[in-house]
């Protein structure tokens, strides 16, 4: 305990860091306050019957990751999930098609030129998003929108809901400027944080209070295979296959220089969450389907249905498209023949491996091998909460078990760790871990990777 607080207030000497925390908390208690601002023309006690669809299924799951702004219908409502969608199409556009990839090697210029096309299409899928969202709120808070059929309404929550994500973005931004951390990461993972004491809440309620709910006992032993679960990601995110590189010596004057050693570090789980995210937007299509059948069609019921995501079916084709995604993905990011070549020119090898199409044969392989249980892992931890809701878990706790947001809340932790302690070193400092252990995030992993 006493190391503890020495580390607390050796943070809290340095003050770089120091500001950059501050600044920080700062917009993130913005973006909360926003969280709970609810849009104008709408009666915050009529949102009874958005909040309650909202707190299961793929509603649920969305309200999650916006911090409880989707069930609040707040200014912040989509929060800053379109910027994410724009991101990852203009991402996938970077490795298919010749004009993106021209512009991300033209350094910081076509980095920003990046950025300028992502800003803009994250407002073209704002607006659509908006829209969606204003007839969502039509149909399903009934008495909570004093007006409704107002023109003015509609035009007034689409500008607010649009300006809102570009606040959102624009936050992320700076924190990532002046702050500390990747800005848009840290927002996204508040908002699942923010989630977290009422889905505890209300779980212990729920096994405290009920005949059949197990009691206390029942309660902690959940808590302990959350840390179970919390490890085992932790363990996918920081598991590295290091490959050995050997460079050749170099010649001063007659004398032959040592020979330079050097690691080639491979991640089991190179996709990061990015299989997760694909698959999910596959399996939101069935729902909108969904929505053009009739009423009365048990397809429909069963498809919109709060159960669906829990159901056997739905996460046997999520478990295997997450298996097919994570291939998919490592396969666009790692380029084996790409290495090797990069390898050969600077005089770099593999120890009994021979130079060129060798060395890209055996990095493929290697990377087919690590990937195989990486996306297995991957697959199973995405389909953790289904397991955790067979055994009686409410919704909102059992999102916490695994997914998208438990892998995303691991990853933006180790990462701004990783910074602080990089911070503390720089000022010859012990770092957050006792022994001289690193903490590796994901972004230590990537920047040693390039």
């Amino acid at each position: 305990m006493k190391g503890f607080i020495n580390t607390l207030k050796n943070i809290w000497s340095i003050e770089e860091l120091r500001k950059k925390i501050t600044y920080t908390l700062l917009l993130v208690l913005v973006y909360r306050i926003g969280s709970f601002i609810v849009l104008p023309g709408i009666d915050p006690q009529g949102l009874t019957q958005l909040k309650s669809n909202a707190s299961s299924g793929l509603l649920g799951l969305l309200n999650m990751f916006v911090g409880g702004s989707f069930a609040n219908a707040s200014i912040f409502a989509l929060g800053i999930m379109p910027y994410i969608s724009a991101s990852i199409f203009v991402q996938l556009l970077t490795m298919a098609v010749p004009y993106f990839q021209k512009l991300s090697k033209e350094g910081e210029s076509g980095r920003k030129r990046i950025n300028q096309i992502t800003r803009v299409l994250t407002i073209a899928v704002t607006l659509f998003q908006a829209i969606a969202y204003v007839t969502y709120l039509q149909t399903t808070s009934g008495d909570a929108i004093a007006t409704r059929s107002s023109v003015l309404f509609w035009f007034s929550t689409v500008f607010i809901l649009t300006a809102g994500t570009i606040f959102c973005m624009w936050l992320g931004e700076r924190i990532t400027d002046r702050g500390l951390g990747n800005g848009i990461s840290i927002i996204i993972m508040v908002g699942i944080i923010a989630r977290l004491p009422f889905s505890l809440g209300a779980e212990f309620v729920q096994r405290t209070t009920q005949d059949a709910g197990g009691g206390l006992i029942f309660f902690l032993l959940e808590l302990v295979l959350l840390i179970a679960v919390i490890l085992l990601v932790i363990l996918l995110v920081q598991g590295v296959r290091r490959i050995e590189l050997t460079y050749a010596q170099a010649m001063a004057g007659r004398q032959r220089g040592a020979a330079k050693r050097s690691f080639l570090p491979l991640k089991v789980n190179t996709a990061g969450v990015m299989p997760i995210i694909f698959a999910q937007a596959l399996m939101f299509i069935p729902s909108v389907v969904a929505q053009f059948l009739p009423d009365d069609s048990s397809l429909k019921q069963t498809l919109m249905g709060s159960n669906f995501i829990f159901s056997f079916w739905y996460n046997i084709v999520f478990f295997l498209l997450i298996i097919a995604f994570t291939y998919f993905y490592t396969a666009l990011v790692i380029n084996p023949n790409q290495i090797a070549e990069d390898l050969k020119k600077s005089d770099g090898f593999i120890a009994g491996v021979k130079p060129g199409e060798n060395t890209a044969s055996y990095i493929d392989a290697i990377v087919s091998r690590i990937t195989l249980p990486g996306a297995i892992l991957l697959g199973i931890i995405a389909i953790l909460p289904t397991l955790a809701k067979a055994f009686n878990i409410n919704d909102s706790f059992a999102q916490f078990y695994g997914g998208t947001s438990l892998i995303i809340m691991v990853s933006v932790i180790l990462d701004t760790l990783q910074q602080i302690e990089s911070h503390l070193l720089m000022r010859h400092y012990d770092g957050l871990l006792e022994g001289g252990t690193r903490i590796q995030g994901r972004q230590s992993i990537q920047t040693a990777s390039m």
